[in-house]
């Protein structure tokens, strides 16, 4: 295996049950068009409140991939 180039994004998952499934979604959705995802670190969780109810959980993720020749 010879050098390789990694690009990395951020991107956000949402989900009604838990930040651990809003980035469940997150890596589902991202690897339907990125290919060679490497590594996903979570970069920060946050919710949204209606009524003192949570309603959705959030959760960013900072992901890499790598660049095909």
């Amino acid at each position: 295996m010879g050098d390789s180039v990694y690009k990395v994004i951020e991107i956000i998952g949402t989900s009604s049950k838990s930040w651990e499934d809003a980035a469940k979604q997150a890596i589902t959705r991202a690897s339907k068009s990125l290919e060679e995802l490497r590594i996903a670190e979570v970069v920060e969780q946050d919710l949204k409140i209606e009524e003192g109810v949570i309603v959705t959980y959030r959760t960013k993720l900072r992901i890499s991939f790598r660049f095909n020749d």
